[in-house]
């Protein structure tokens, strides 16, 4: 059968049109999942969905308007209420990187990494120093970077310790790490407003909590009145960990994801033969 060139081309464009709109909403559903705030907004919308489903499936009258209503001036609310974070999701979707700096990253490279920031936080926990450490991932902190003082220098525990030294005038703000060096310091992050948090949590905390409902990096904290390690992920903050918790925790986080399915393929071959 013969296709001629103006068939290969119809072909062609549709097969880009169906790409381009799978791009986009690959890319909605990712800045949906990095955001915690984005998240919750999504569920509800979902949990509308199916009780919309639901009561035409069951005939319910009254449920039904009262939902038919909620979606016809549902997008316009959620515009207006929901601003901030919608505006925070698009420049989050602008920030994206294709490749993050830690994913090129050598294994030998990661390990220095970690092993330098472990260290430097054992001695700023003995030493009751206050430090918040954000490592970049594949969300850029461009914006951060820009409003902070510019370090650019190799990553060193001494170096870490001595940016948090309380004589320094930049030990209140955080520390920016791109791939294996320091790009800033005195770094100021927004506070998160989660109720769900601890009220008695500092600054630094809150701030942590905050950067890391924006973006998808890595939060260390060092707390400076009683010297407890945290670490904050997608808006999830775990709270008096130990040394070696904090060192597992930087190296499950830090390693690509083709290395992660490799190794979990890895565990199922084993277990598969153990069981044999």
């Amino acid at each position: 059968m013969n296709i001629s060139v103006d068939g290969i081309f119809t072909i062609l464009n549709k097969t880009i049109d169906i790409l381009l709109v799978w791009l986009i909403f690959y890319y909605i559903l990712k800045v949906i999942k990095d955001n915690v705030k984005l998240t919750l907004i999504f569920k509800g919308i979902l949990f509308l969905v199916v009780l919309k489903i639901i009561s035409d499936w069951f005939g319910f009258k009254t449920v039904g308007m009262l939902l038919e209503y909620i979606v016809m001036w549902g997008p316009l609310a959620i515009i207006v209420i929901f601003q901030p974070e919608i505006r925070a999701a698009l420049e989050q979707l602008g920030r994206s990187q294709l490749l993050g700096r830690h994913k090129v990253l050598t294994v030998d490279e990661r390990e220095r990494l970690v092993y330098e920031i472990v260290n430097a936080m054992d001695q700023l926990r003995k030493g009751r120093i206050g430090a918040l450490i954000v490592i970049e991932r594949d969300i850029s902190l461009s914006d951060y970077i820009e409003k902070a003082k510019k370090i650019y220098g190799d990553l060193s525990a001494d170096l870490l310790v001595s940016l948090f030294f309380p004589n320094n005038p930049l030990h209140d703000g955080g520390v920016i790490i791109q791939g294996d060096r320091i790009s800033c310091a005195g770094a100021v992050f927004p506070t998160s407003n989660n109720l769900k948090g601890n009220k008695r949590l500092g600054t630094r905390h809150r701030a942590a909590l905050g950067i890391s409902e924006e973006t998808d990096a890595i939060v260390l904290v060092v707390s400076e009145e009683t010297g407890r390690l945290s670490i904050a992920l997608k808006g999830e903050l775990f709270y008096n960990l130990s040394i070696d918790d904090v060192r597992m925790t930087l190296i499950d986080e830090l390693k690509p994801k083709q290395e992660t399915e490799f190794e979990e393929e890895i565990d199922e071959e084993e277990i598969y033969e153990e069981n044999k």
